[in-house]
């Protein structure tokens, strides 16, 4: 049984000391993130009046804040209340840092919009004039603050109001100017503005009236990610496109392809100038940062090329200091005019956390593996329960880790999309030793026969003739899931159940996969429950057989199983969560259990506990105690997975925000409850 872990005493003075108050009977519930820190980073913008006063604008709605040059950050708000934005560009009114425009769009949608603030990020409002575009990029004149330009699926918009009103100034319904993913405007000339599209860039010289295509030099059909003008020479433009860099020296009137940065690396998302020195321009590509200190002509790597740059910023008052934006890698950091960096995501979260362990040898320290990081993902460790992260990714080979779980003598596992992999010191290493051959049925016993032999009748014993040997295929598979009985471990995997006896080093087949995929596991005291979307298997001796289950018909799909301690199975799904007393023979609905789009079930041995979380717009966290069944909520402010026990609280995972942790226990009468 697990011992008793209090974190509650070290929790309660953490958030204290970091600022947070510890709710009263009155404050809000929500839980609070603690990382793992990273993820992936989209936009920078500066305070005109604090070089020091940050904005970071995320994959997932949250724009954070950061008071001290991107050294720490806080979330600030969840713009629009949503967490399917992108926001890619923030302006900040240099007459009024208050007054903030932002910019967002949704990943394979054309939905979107303008979001506004004036109380400086706390609250946000949409743009009705802008409501549901796609906002691929928002400029503000240099000579001009009032002046906005957006660029949107649609065309080009105008504002010279600060963001108030907004007029289509490219051609409406044209068949050129659309999908506009780059906007600059003449540092001197709020009318000359230039236009990137996903196919060849454009320029007005009067303020949308006429548009003329600036395409001379450059590759035919070339996305253009980003324009920049030199503030000091409007004649000096830059773009960056799908096929390259290229530059002009007479505003657009021809361009020159840039050479000395590799195709590969040609999905240039951000270029940037340095502001005291116009020779020295960053391009932010999928390959890493390039440097160039001559205007171009020559280039050079100053990072590795496993990063990908979304974003720049240079500090104008310390050119030295810069800040990148990245995928997964989060904020990085240099002092040295970007010869050399390192992160710097203290309090930016923006994991996908798809798996979790608590190490039952040492409570307190859980296990969390990480989706679509790479290099930077893989598996992180907490010590103290949540509050504080380091990587542990060696040996993964920057796989995304789909399933977590410990084996009867503490070692830990980690499923992949190719294969399992345990966890040696320090290291992961992958297992090779696994047969996804069915066990052979013994051999029939000899057969007699009789013969003449020298004239005379002879009994003789046959043989049975020996069947060819099954070719070996090696495993490489995904693995969904793990559970621990006793001293065997199973897994659900894409190529059938799997089973070690030996804590992890050797897996065989348990039943015969017929092709399925199985994405769900679960034991308690003997009893297995395994599930693919749509069938079910259980066994109630330890594994050695199996039979079939039928599922609830309501259920579309299966999400999520549980055993409990009391022989009770739990499955869940997009319709809800059902329950069963008498091993699967009938199902029904838990009175006051109101659930639906069910991703995660987990039986609490040491509360005799349910705790269940669901997808969509739910923010609540559900346990049903048995067995009693009577049920609990937490409005807990996240969209959560894999609820768990830490101690006396709480802690869970979100979809793209990290872990979140409980706060400080409130008083049972601020946990809202339902009977039966």
């Amino acid at each position: 049984m697990r011992r008793p872990y209090r974190q509650i005493p070290f929790l309660a003075l953490f958030l204290t000391l970091i600022g947070f108050s510890v709710p009263s009977k009155a404050a809000s519930h929500d839980w609070l993130s603690f990382g793992p820190n990273g993820g992936d980073a989209r936009s920078f913008a500066a305070d005109p009046q604090d070089s020091q006063h940050l904005y970071l604008g995320s994959v997932n709605g949250w724009i954070y804040e950061s008071r001290n040059g991107g050294a720490d950050w806080k979330r600030l708000a969840l713009v629009g209340k949503r967490d399917d934005l992108v926001l890619d560009d923030i302006i900040i009114d240099s007459s009024n840092p208050k007054h903030i425009v932002v910019g967002a769009w949704v990943l394979s949608s054309t939905d979107g919009g303008l979001y506004v603030s004036n109380d400086g990020g706390v609250t946000w409002n949409v743009d009705a004039e802008m409501k549901g575009q796609s906002v691929r990029a928002l400029v503000s004149a240099p000579s001009d603050p009032k002046t906005l330009v957006a660029g949107t699926l649609k065309g080009v918009y105008k504002s010279t109001d600060g963001g108030d009103h907004w007029k289509l100034i490219s051609p409406e319904g044209s068949i050129e100017i659309h999908e506009v993913e780059s906007i600059a405007i003449d540092p001197r000339d709020p009318k000359i503005i230039y236009a990137g599209t996903w196919h060849l860039p454009w320029k007005t010289m009067d303020d949308g009236a006429h548009w003329s295509n600036i395409k001379e030099g450059v590759i035919d059909d070339s996305d253009v990610f980003s324009i920049i003008i030199d503030p000091k020479d409007p004649n000096v433009v830059y773009a960056s496109a799908c096929s390259g860099i290229y530059k002009s020296e007479t505003a657009g009137a021809r361009f020159q392809k840039i050479q000395g940065i590799p195709s590969t690396a040609r999905r240039t998302r951000v270029l940037m100038q340095d502001p005291q020195h116009q020779n020295i321009v960053f391009a932010g590509t999928t390959e890493g940062l390039y440097r160039t200190s001559d205007s171009g002509k020559t280039w050079i790597r100053t990072t590795g090329p496993e990063l990908i740059v979304n974003d720049v910023f240079i500090d104008p008052k310390n050119t030295n200091r810069m800040l990148l934006a990245t995928d997964r890698g989060g904020v990085l950091v240099s002092n040295d005019g970007g010869a050399s960096f390192r992160p710097t995501n203290n309090g930016f979260t923006s994991r996908q956390i798809t798996s979790y362990v608590e190490d039952f040898r040492q409570p307190g320290t859980i296990y969390v593996g990480l989706v679509n990081d790479k290099a930077w993902g893989g598996v992180f460790f907490s010590k103290d329960g949540g509050l504080t992260w380091a990587q542990k990714n060696g040996g993964l080979e920057a796989h995304d880790v789909l399933s977590l779980g410990q084996a009867s003598d503490g070692t830990l596992l980690a499923g992949t999309r190719h294969g399992i992999y345990r966890l040696n010191g320090e290291v992961w290493s992958k297992v090779d030793k696994v047969s996804l051959a069915l066990p052979e049925p013994p051999p029939p016993p000899p057969v007699t026969k009789t013969v003449i032999r020298n004239g005379r009748k002879v009994v003789v014993k046959v043989a049975p003739p020996k069947k060819a040997p099954v070719p070996v295929k090696l495993f490489d598979g995904s693995v969904f899931g793990f559970t621990r009985d006793g001293a065997q471990t199973f897994a659900a995997t894409a190529d059938g159940l799997l089973k070690s006896m030996d804590n992890g080093l050797t897996w065989n087949i348990v039943t015969d996969p017929q092709g399925h995929v199985w994405y769900s596991i679960a034991s308690s005291k003997s009893t297995i429950l395994a599930a693919s979307l749509s069938k079910a298997l259980l066994s109630v001796d330890d594994g050695h057989t199996w039979n079939p289950v039928t599922a609830p018909s309501e259920l579309t799909q299966i999400t999520a199983v549980a055993v409990d301690g009391f022989g009770g199975l739990w499955i869940g799904g997009r319709e809800g969560i059902y329950h069963s007393e008498d091993k699967g023979a009938s199902w029904h609905v838990v009175h006051n259990l109101f659930v639906r789009d069910v991703n995660s079930i987990f039986y609490d041995e040491k509360d005799q506990r349910v705790l269940i979380t669901a997808n969509s717009s739910t923010t609540i966290a559900f346990s049903a105690h048995l067995p009693d069944k009577k049920v609990t909520y937490w409005n807990t402010g996240w969209n959560l997975r894999l609820l768990r026990p830490m101690g006396d609280h709480l802690v869970a995972a979100t979809l793209f925000d990290g872990v979140v942790i409980q706060p400080q226990m409130v008083n049972s009468d601020d946990v809202a409850k339902g009977g039966n």
